[in-house]
């Protein structure tokens, strides 16, 4: 079953190996991975303990569960042991089916030779109109399914050579028709964060909403969407960092929204009462999609 702790422990096994997760990385918590996968936060917990028993992962208190080695620790025998007993059953199955000798042989070779798949968890790459725009929709992919992607602007088409999926925004599809032609095409609908926007709502008093980004390129788009996802009476001011420096409105602002790439410089100098960090979220036909290209192989 593909909602089984087996199943799940096998497919993290596989991106550890890859490195999609590396060594000392934190894992997504049992929660949040339950919800990623569609599956109960106690499978999940069940996935990690059989990681750790391998001693790929351990457990930190307080914590989560934390990379310990890229490979198992099991020895070359123990392996091969394992490998055996797999194989076995496979065979038994495609025996039943009524394969003989010659085809599984065909099919294994054939296989074989597609075994760069692997590298695929590695080489994903999310679409923006800029790099901000297209980190802030990876972050949503990252958080909501679990898969991390490169970042690629809009005009960097010559670079998609080097990936195996493309997590493109719905309006930038056409630009990118012809990569499926050479590796997984994801178009990806996504919106503002709910909960931002009702953070937004709840503040009755605002009169000014600033926006603070790191690129100037990125304001039309988010000052667009804003406008489309709340009826807001007020003005926006919309700014970009530079250097160490804020745009000079946020002295004057009622609330300030900022991107994750002027994070660091907006949450030195804007008190938390005064910001709310804007994040995107994915459709779940989205993350469903992603769920079945990516996970459910």
């Amino acid at each position: 079953m593909k909602t089984s702790a087996k199943y799940i422990a096998d497919r993290i096994r596989l991106m550890i190996a890859t490195k999609q997760f590396r060594v000392g990385e934190m894992l997504p918590s049992t929660r949040q991975l339950g919800q990623q996968l569609e599956s109960s936060f106690h499978t999940v917990r069940k996935a990690y303990h059989i990681l750790a028993d391998e001693g790929l992962i351990r457990g930190e208190r307080g914590k989560g569960f934390i990379v310990e080695r890229q490979n198992t620790n099991l020895d070359k025998a123990d392996r091969l042991e394992v490998g055996a007993e797999k194989m076995r059953k496979l065979l038994e199955e495609l025996i039943g089916y009524g394969l003989d000798e010659t085809e599984i042989d065909e099919l294994f070779q054939e296989q074989l030779s597609f075994m760069d798949w692997p590298d695929r968890i590695e080489s994903c790459a999310s679409i923006g109109v800029t790099e901000e725009l297209g980190r802030m929709v990876a972050d949503a992919i990252k958080d909501e399914v679990g898969v991390r992607s490169r970042i690629l602007k809009s005009n960097q088409y010559n670079e998609t050579v080097k990936y195996d999926a493309l997590f493109v925004p719905i309006q930038l599809l056409n630009k990118f028709r012809d990569f499926s032609e050479k590796g997984r095409l994801l178009p990806i609908v996504y919106s503002i964060d709910p909960d931002t926007l009702l953070s937004l709502v709840d503040r009755a008093a605002i009169d000014t909403i600033g926006l603070v980004t790191a690129e100037d390129q990125t304001i039309p788009q988010i000052i667009d969407e804003l406008k489309v996802s709340i009826n807001f009476s007020g003005s926006f001011v919309a700014g970009a960092t530079y250097g160490e420096s804020l745009p000079l409105f946020v002295r004057e602002t009622d609330l300030i929204l900022y991107t994750s790439q002027s994070a660091k410089l907006v949450e030195k100098k804007i008190p938390e009462r005064r910001r709310i960090q804007l994040e995107y979220r994915i459709s779940e036909q989205s993350a469903k999609t992603i769920r079945s290209e990516l996970w459910d192989q």
